[in-house]
C-alpha cells in the first residue's frame, strides 16, 4: 500500500483515483500531478513501481494538502469570523443570515390555500358541485 503525505492509498484502484484520497487533490488535479510525473493514470495502486512512487510523493510534497491546507482554511474562516464579515457569517451554522435562510420555518405563516372557497361560497359551491371537504389545520 503505498502512503503519500501521511494517507495510505487503497491498492486495487487506479492511481488517478487513488490520489483523490489525499486532502487538497482532486481528480484536476490527480490528472495534472500524474502528466507532469509522467506515470500512467491507469496504473493500480499495487502494481507502482518504487520510483513512480517516489516521483509522485515529491510532487505531492511540493503542493499544500492535508494538515497544512486543513490549517490554513480554518486560518481564514477564523479571520473572517472575527471580522464579522457576511462570508465568515455563511460559514458558520448558526448564523441566519439570508444566504443560510430556512425555508420550512415560513410555512405555518402562509396565507391559506387558494384552492379552498371561503367559508362564505361553500354554501354556494355545495349547491353547485355537492360538498366540500372541510380541511383540519
Amino acid at each position: 500500500m503505498a502512503r503519500i503525505s501521511g494517507i495510505d492509498l487503497p491498492r486495487d484502484k487506479r492511481i488517478e483515483i487513488a490520489l483523490t484520497y489525499i486532502f487538497g487533490i482532486g481528480l484536476p488535479t490527480a490528472k495534472k500531478l500524474l502528466a507532469q510525473t509522467g506515470v500512467s493514470p491507469d496504473v493500480r495502486v499495487k502494481d507502482l513501481s518504487g520510483e513512480d512512487e517516489n516521483k509522485l510523493r515529491e510532487a505531492v510534497d511540493a503542493m499544500k494538502v492535508e494538515g497544512d491546507l486543513r490549517r490554513e482554511i480554518a486560518g481564514h474562516i477564523k479571520r473572517l469570523t472575527t471580522s464579522a464579515a457576511t462570508a465568515a457569517c455563511v460559514t458558520a451554522a448558526d448564523c441566519p443570515c439570508a444566504a443560510s435562510e430556512r425555508k420550512r420555518t415560513r410555512a405555518p405563516a402562509r396565507a391559506p390555500s387558494a384552492r379552498w372557497p371561503a367559508e362564505e361560497s361553500r354554501q354556494e359551491v355545495n349547491r353547485r358541485t355537492g360538498p366540500v371537504p372541510v380541511l383540519f389545520i
